[in-house]
């Protein structure tokens, strides 16, 4: 149903399959079924997730799913009852996403043209496009080599629930990406055709997600930066945060960053308020009166 009627990214059903794979382990060792699991059942469920340590966050998510898996068995007439409707959600505090200054883009940027080689040219359009784009790196990695080759100005994104949007490239990242698409054929399995933009030779034919965030820790390593610092994901902030900086609308990132909801990029807003707080009291003459 996820698939089929919403449409559902390939790593959302793959959570859905993970969250509902360790109930169904769960309840296996009590003899029950997943399907006729019971309030107190899943409460103990619950309670034992939490002392396994989960963060708050994993542990909303699995609620969510456990939520949606009975309310859809409720809806095709497969149970009578909703068993979930009486559990409490953990409670959630707003994290700021975690980004990088101008200054510390420009030294991974530094690092990466240090390189010459083949893995020099890759790294440097991998960095470029995705602080030039704010891609999610799932989105990168699974660009068609097609995607690079229309209006370079702009790439056609795939995005979640395969809805598609068209991001533009700036400057130094077409440039980076015409460097790597001269070295890309020294990538290419056994010197055979490819599809994507990054091939490998990973099961996907593709460089993968963790092969990405690795070579960006890498990077950080040879730009002087704490590796636990960066990540694609850290670059998707950066680029949302730095747009705004600079006078960027709201519903502009929101289109760019493919956001179905607005709601989910007002998020950088608080980090622009919390960099302001912390300037005033930090550089006012008044805030350092004791």
């Amino acid at each position: 149903m996820l698939a089929a009627e919403r449409g559902a990214a390939p790593l959302t059903l793959a959570a859905y399959r993970n969250d509902l794979g360790d109930l169904a382990r769960f309840l296996a060792a009590r003899g029950t079924a997943v399907e006729n699991a019971d309030a107190a059942t899943l409460r103990a469920y619950i309670g034992t997730a939490a002392t396994r340590r989960l963060q708050p966050r994993t542990l909303a998510r699995r609620l969510s799913t456990l939520r949606q898996f009975f309310r859809f068995l409720v809806g095709d007439g497969a149970r009578a009852d909703d068993p979930t409707a009486g559990l409490d959600s953990p409670r959630l505090g707003r994290p700021l996403p975690k980004i990088l200054s101008e200054s510390e883009v420009a030294a991974l940027l530094a690092a990466a043209d240090r390189r010459r080689d083949e893995e020099g040219a890759r790294l440097r359009c991998i960095l470029e496009t995705m602080y030039a784009t704010g891609l999610r790196v799932s989105e990168l990695v699974g660009l068609p080599l097609a995607a690079a080759q229309r209006d370079p100005r702009f790439l056609l994104v795939r995005g979640k629930g395969g809805k598609e949007r068209i991001v533009p490239l700036s400057g130094p990242a077409r440039q980076a990406l015409a460097a790597y698409l001269a070295q890309r054929s020294r990538f290419l399995p056994q010197d055979r055709p490819s599809r994507w933009l990054f091939p490998s030779r990973s099961a996907e034919g593709h460089l993968t997600r963790q092969r990405c965030g690795q070579l960006l820790k890498e990077l950080a390593l040879a730009a002087g930066l704490d590796p636990a610092r960066l990540s694609p994901h850290v670059l998707r902030h950066a680029f949302a945060s730095h747009l705004l900086d600079h006078g960027a609308d709201l519903r502009s990132v929101q289109q760019m960053l493919g956001h179905a909801d607005i709601a989910t990029t007002q998020i950088y807003t608080h980090v622009q308020g919390e960099r302001l707080r912390r300037l005033v009291e930090t550089a006012h003459p008044l805030a350092r009166r004791k």
